[in-house]
């Protein structure tokens, strides 16, 4: 007698090799592809994977992306293709290529047939619009943003893809001879090519959801209020970045045009010539013109990230706030990590890693000045009064880290958020809204043990990475996934995150300004998690009280020179020259009030 685990297994194996669904080559507007079928167990299920199909043609340098014009015979997609050119962390040498418009697709299949008709989800990568790729880091081949683990645990299809980043990607004069954005309309072509194909893959054009984090999370955001998006987008999930975040908009991009303009021998003073030089001058140059500096920097980080998406009358037709009408009819979650501030204060002051370094408050005063400059001493010293309000009671340096960490985490992501949600429900049609707050705490053995969810500490849930890479993980890392997975993919699929194929530890309350509604996601969940009106004491300080101060306009008022007052630039310290030390003059005209380029004071009450 034989031993019936072996028949069985056998007769498994047997079937899984007979009936594997897959697609093989599967025909798309350029012509055929093909990918690689990856097997999943004993079952016969299995997912199809497509790298590197193009979406659009190889662009010229700052030109719109066009319409790829196929090719002949069947193409190859079984590799990731180089993301697009960018620095170098070091800053000191370039990488990816100028021809990097290219997309990853990861379809899951059952053992009997192909999938028809599975809702999609199309990510889009942070790194501050200054890197990043579809495939995202990685380790031995582990790639970040491989879709597998969603595809498969959640039934859909994943697709990521590259887009143009940096000055290739956002240098614009602030005018129609070089009016930027070519990230976000690269971003555009290819959620419209999945739009006109993925059909053919097996996936529902009509329901296509947008997910992404940080400048990704902004990118899904700003597509959702373009009017070139209309009807393309179904639903949309924003995870720690958002349109109305102060480092998304730049508000005067000639500033830095001019300084990559005399770092690669361009005019400086007709944007005619300017934009006609930086078009023949080699990519690889004006990518290195622009370095970011991270130590010594004599203002807030965000003062320096200065190639970001513009109002540029066409993609972004005016200030991201007047524009959520857009969005009435797409479904939208937008969230943060609980400490979401933390990457950006540990590099304005260092001292909130190091157990031997004390902040103080000298240190905080400065950081708070260097954020609300466009308010002067009067919106320094009342801001600094609100946060520091424990400080007389515990005098702990725990405390005064976390406070130095929730001042950033309010300006940068939560308050942008929390208006961006009013908004989006405010202006919702048919459109549901949900909001979350991360909170599973960071994993990063160098953090002090009171760091909670840094910023990105999310994404590696969402891509399923303790089921992928179970040894680098504990099993509440892995309920933490399961529960992100189930939330999104839910959503993706009914416009509800209760409401799909996975299980869910808790039931999620859709938010209106009225009732705050918002899920604290963490390891353990129950109807506890769900909570109401998240720090709403701040949220009102900044969108009342710091709303109501007079903006500075000039003289010595400020009390750390910005380039938000025009008058104070020639009082700004001799630049290095190596960086760029002078914040762009980024006055914000819109809703009458410039201040922090007058990103939040939108909230009506």
């Amino acid at each position: 007698m034989g031993h019936p685990e072996l028949v069985v297994f056998s007769l498994l194996c047997c079937l899984a090799a007979a009936s594997a669904a897959k697609l093989g080559a599967v025909y798309t507007e350029g012509g055929f592809v093909e990918g690689v079928n990856k097997k999943l167990g004993l079952l016969g299920d299995s997912v199809d994977i497509f790298r590197g199909i193009p979406f659009a043609a190889p662009p010229k340098p700052l030109e719109l992306p066009q319409r790829h014009p196929g090719w002949q015979g069947t193409l190859k997609a079984k590799e990731f293709k180089k993301r697009c050119l960018q620095a170098t962390i070091t800053q000191d040498d370039t990488y990816g290529s100028e021809d990097c418009l290219y997309l990853n697709i990861w379809i899951p299949q059952e053992r009997k047939q192909v999938s028809r008709d599975l809702p999609v989800m199309v990510w889009i990568y942070g790194g501050a619009f200054l890197m990043g790729a579809g495939h995202g880091a990685n380790f031995l081949k582990n790639y970040l943003y491989d879709g597998e683990e969603i595809a498969t645990r959640g039934n859909v299809i994943v697709v990521t893809f590259n887009y143009r980043v940096g000055p290739l990607g956002f240098l614009s004069t602030g005018d129609a001879n070089l009016p930027g954005n070519f990230g976000l309309w690269d971003q555009h072509m290819a959620i419209a090519w999945v739009k006109r194909n993925i059909a053919a893959f097996g996936g529902d054009p009509n329901n296509i959801t947008i997910f992404g984090e940080s400048a990704g999370g902004a990118s899904v955001s700003l597509q959702t209020l373009s009017p070139h998006n209309k009807g393309l987008i179904k639903r949309a999930i924003s995870q720690s970045g958002v349109a109305l975040s102060p480092w998304v908009i730049q508000k005067n991009p000639l500033f830095w045009a001019k300084r990559i303009a005399s770092k690669v021998g361009c005019p400086v003073d007709d944007t005619v010539k300017m934009a006609k030089c930086f078009k023949v001058t080699d990519p690889r140059a004006l990518t290195l013109a622009y370095k970011m500096p991270l130590a010594g920097m004599e203002y807030p980080m965000l003062h320096y990230l200065g190639f970001v998406p513009v109002i540029d009358g066409d993609f972004i037709p005016d200030d991201p706030v007047n524009l959520f009408a857009n969005a009435a009819d797409i479904d939208y979650i937008a969230g943060t990590n609980n400490m979401d501030g933390h990457i950006f204060a540990s590099i304005d002051m260092p001292a909130i890693n190091m157990a031997f370094k004390d902040v103080t408050e000298e240190d905080f005063y400065k950081l708070v000045s260097g954020l609300t400059i466009t308010k002067g001493l009067p919106g320094a010293n009342i801001t600094y009064d609100i946060y520091t309000q424990t400080w007389s009671r515990d005098t702990s340096q725990e405390i005064k880290k976390k406070t130095v960490i929730d001042f950033e985490t309010d300006i940068l992501f939560l308050v942008p958020t929390e208006i961006a949600l009013a908004q989006h429900s405010a202006n919702a049609k048919s459109g549901k809204t949900y909001t979350y707050l991360f909170s599973h705490p960071s994993r990063m053995p160098v953090y002090p043990n009171w760091v909670g969810a840094d910023h990105a500490d999310d994404i590696q849930y969402v891509f399923g990475k303790p089921f992928a890479t179970p040894l680098g993980y504990r099993a509440q890392d892995r309920t933490v996934s399961k529960t992100l997975i189930a939330y999104w993919t839910n959503f993706a699929k009914t416009g509800d995150p209760n409401v799909g194929n996975s299980a869910i530890p808790t039931r999620w309350a859709p938010y209106t300004p009225n009732n705050g509604n918002y899920l604290e996601i963490t390891k353990k969940m129950d109807a506890s998690s769900m909570k109401q009106h998240l720090r709403t004491n701040f949220l009102r300080f900044w969108t009342l009280t710091y709303q109501a101060l007079p903006t500075v306009t000039g003289d010595n008022q400020a009390p750390v020179p910005t380039a938000a007052d025009a008058e104070v630039t020639s009082a700004l310290p001799a630049p290095p020259t190596e960086s760029f030390p002078t914040p762009p003059h980024k006055q914000h005209t819109s809703y009458h009030v410039p201040g922090l380029r007058g990103f939040l004071w939108t909230a009506r009450g």
